[in-house]
């Protein structure tokens, strides 16, 4: 499957209706070269009244459907397009992560079409994983990782690390 149809149509409808938000979770880790592979899209945002009502503008745009699950500590909404079951996911908090204002500073923007979409770092992406503990969140945690090492160590100009 290629996400990169979906994730323009994402982009182009956070930005109609001027909703900011930052991919993070194993979707943000494939666009940074990880292989690791997803059904959803999750997001991180801040949960404003002026926001929520940009979230049902997002929704009604792509004609989700929006749930509430009740996960307390991230705060989430779920919604879902039953056509294509394109599933994305909203919070307000995510484990290891004390602000949105702090995955914010450390976001890079990638261009989709003509739209820029917000990805969280993949050192974000590590810390987060790594706080919540689940299962299919440690089982990615090595490959992330060495990713991560990876562009580190491109960063700063040494070799390519195996």
């Amino acid at each position: 499957m290629d996400a990169e149809p979906y994730l323009k149509e994402i982009a182009d409808a956070l930005a109609n209706a001027g909703l900011e938000a930052v991919l993070i979770g194993n979707a943000a880790a494939a666009l940074q070269g990880a292989p690791v592979t997803t059904i959803d899209f999750d997001f991180l945002f801040r949960k404003t009244p002026t926001n929520l009502a940009k979230l049902k503008r997002f929704a009604k745009s792509l004609h989700l459907v929006i749930f509430n699950p009740y996960y307390p500590a991230t705060e989430m909404y779920r919604m879902m397009r039953e056509e294509d079951r394109l599933q994305l996911d909203f919070c307000v908090r995510i484990q290891g992560i004390r602000a949105y204002e702090s995955v914010r500073s450390r976001a890079t923007l990638v261009r989709f079409g003509e739209t820029d979409l917000l990805v969280a770092s993949l050192g974000d992406i590590i810390k987060s994983k790594r706080a919540a503990g689940r299962p299919q969140d440690l089982a990615v945690l090595a490959t992330l990782e060495h990713v991560h090492a990876k562009i580190k160590a491109r960063e700063k100009g040494e070799g390519p690390v195996s």
